[in-house]
């Protein structure tokens, strides 16, 4: 039999942590004794408990720990972690312990050190150079030969996921997706959210898909933009193209917006408009110009609000502005969701997906699709922090920009 005590420090009750670390460790083979509990007294004050886990051999106590550890489980008497050299550029050495979205710390020379850049799916990059001990994250195409990578989960802790406050907006909602509560109160739950960001300085990242021009709801983003809601956009090349095409033609994939009727030869106008954009050197440089009058990218360009624009295989043109490298994309992503407290997600998968992947699970997500999979899918990748709320998005956000006063 192999033993090893085991400390959870944190809101563990009523966050049910602590019921979850007892029943993993008994899920997977393993026994455990509850050897010390000092329950908070307050909402503030934390409880604490060390455990007594043993299993009858070594293979299964490493398992169990490693499992519990995803929970904030740490061993009482922390060993600095296992160090190894990266074998070549771009790949890590074997048994590198693989990031959650979830703050992270690594135990070196006697303290608990934050990783920085935490993201899920990434190994842990230690700098020995620094003056004192660093961590980072660090992807797999970004690792090069010889960078010492965190091999196993020894010396690593992990903070649970947070609790939803009760005066957190979304406190009456709990995680995953929405299908039948009254959508207009969710909606009202994301404007509170937005103003308790505000307030908190934090940023506002809006994630969209073209769904949100074909459905006419480009006007109320636009709208959210000029008011200064959005701070960030990420989006692909098929928003930003149909944003344009229905500023220039009224059309979108060829679809007059206002009547609804294809217009004749409206199946050219979303490559013409990528044509004119490029022509004029950007989409800044065409809003300059005056060529573009109305929409989603001369908000933002007007409003100065940084986007990325993450380009595909199916992209036609693309717009000058799209990113076509995939790696430098999810580079220039990571580059504005540092400071994002709320992140909005509306009419599309692969770019919420993607998103998902990079943000910290402390940031608020919601989801909107009318396609519960998407929110799904955010939910198995790991994005554990997201809402989602299954309705189409013109109604979306409509009533958002409604709640938020600006519909005339």
């Amino acid at each position: 039999m192999r033993s090893e005590t085991v400390v959870l420090d944190g809101h563990i009750i009523d966050s049910l942590v602590l019921s979850k670390v007892l029943d993993t460790v008994l899920l997977l083979g393993a026994q455990y004794e509850v050897q010390m509990f000092r329950m908070g007294r307050t909402k503030e004050e934390p409880s604490h408990a060390e455990i007594l886990v043993t299993a009858p051999d070594a293979e299964t106590l490493e398992q169990v720990l490693h499992e519990i550890g995803q929970l904030g489980a740490v061993r009482r008497l922390p060993e600095e972690p296992v160090l190894r050299p990266s074998p070549a550029d771009g790949v890590f050495p074997d048994g590198f312990y693989s990031t959650t979205n979830l703050d992270t710390w690594i135990w070196l020379e006697g303290h608990w050190v934050p990783v920085e850049d935490i993201e899920m799916d990434c190994g842990i990059l230690v700098d020995r150079q620094a003056k004192a001990p660093a961590a980072r994250c660090v992807s797999l195409a970004k690792v090069r030969k010889g960078d010492l990578i965190v091999v196993g989960d020894t010396g690593v802790r992990v903070a649970p996921l947070p609790r939803v406050e009760p005066s957190s907006a979304f406190h009456f909602m709990g995680s995953g997706v929405s299908s039948e509560r009254r959508k207009e109160i969710v909606v009202a739950a994301v404007a509170r959210a937005m103003h308790e960001c505000r307030r908190d300085g934090k940023d506002i990242l809006f994630v969209g898909g073209p769904a949100i021009i074909h459905t006419g709801a480009g006007q109320y983003l636009e709208a959210l933009i000029l008011a200064g809601w959005i701070d960030v956009l990420f989006s692909g090349n098929a928003l930003a193209t149909h944003d344009i095409e229905q500023a220039l033609y009224g059309t979108s994939l060829g679809v007059n917006l206002k009547t609804g009727l294809a217009a004749a030869h409206g199946h050219e106008h979303h490559l013409r408009a990528i044509n004119t954009i490029r022509a004029a050197g950007g989409i800044a440089a065409a809003v300059e110009r005056g060529l573009i009058q109305r929409g989603i990218m001369r908000a933002c360009i007007l409003k100065t609000v940084p986007f990325v624009l993450a380009g595909s295989i199916r992209d036609d043109g693309p717009l000058p502005e799209v990113i076509t490298d995939t790696l430098a994309a999810q580079d220039a992503m990571r580059r504005y969701i540092r400071n994002v407290g709320l992140a909005i997600m509306v009419a599309t998968t692969l770019h919420a997906v993607a998103t998902g992947n990079l943000l910290k699970a402390s940031v608020t997500t919601i989801c909107v699709d009318n396609d519960p999979d998407t929110v799904i899918k955010l939910l198995d990748r790991g994005s554990h922090q997201a809402y989602g709320l299954v309705t189409d998005c013109e109604f979306f956000l409509k009533e958002l920009a409604a709640q938020l006063g600006l519909n005339s």
